[in-house]
């Protein structure tokens, strides 16, 4: 008899993931970290390409959470409308293939970056309880 220590959760809605917190500090370093780069650095290839998996992950996680807090809102608001485009962009972003390049890398943290920031003007933008 075989009997497993883990349990899978079917989840197809997210609905598990939006309650837990992003655990943005170490990303934020990350990201700053990554922009800084000016010139060859003594990563290989493969090192880049495991840095831009993790800066995908999270960038998913984080459109996921922009996409959740902009569905709160009314259909017409300018805040809600920028959350759209910054979601578009950062699908089309995420579809390109990643590579093992300081370039590429880069990209993901810029798209970081810009989720955080819409993340953040989502959350001032957020109808306050009266």
């Amino acid at each position: 008899m075989h009997t497993s220590s883990h349990t899978v959760l079917y989840d197809p809605d997210g609905l598990f993931e939006a309650g837990l917190p992003l655990d943005r500090e170490p990303y934020e370093c990350l990201v700053k970290v990554v922009l800084a780069w000016t010139g060859q650095d003594t990563l290989t290839t493969r090192d880049l390409e495991q840095i831009a998996l993790q800066m995908t992950g999270h960038a998913r996680a984080v459109a996921s959470d922009v996409r959740r807090r902009a569905d709160r809102l009314p259909k017409d608001s300018g805040p809600k409308a920028l959350a759209d485009v910054v979601l578009r962009e950062a699908e089309g972003r995420l579809s390109v293939p990643i590579e093992g390049t300081v370039r590429c890398v880069q990209n993901r943290a810029r798209l970081v970056r810009a989720l955080y920031e819409r993340l953040d003007r989502l959350e001032a933008a957020r109808p306050q309880a009266g």
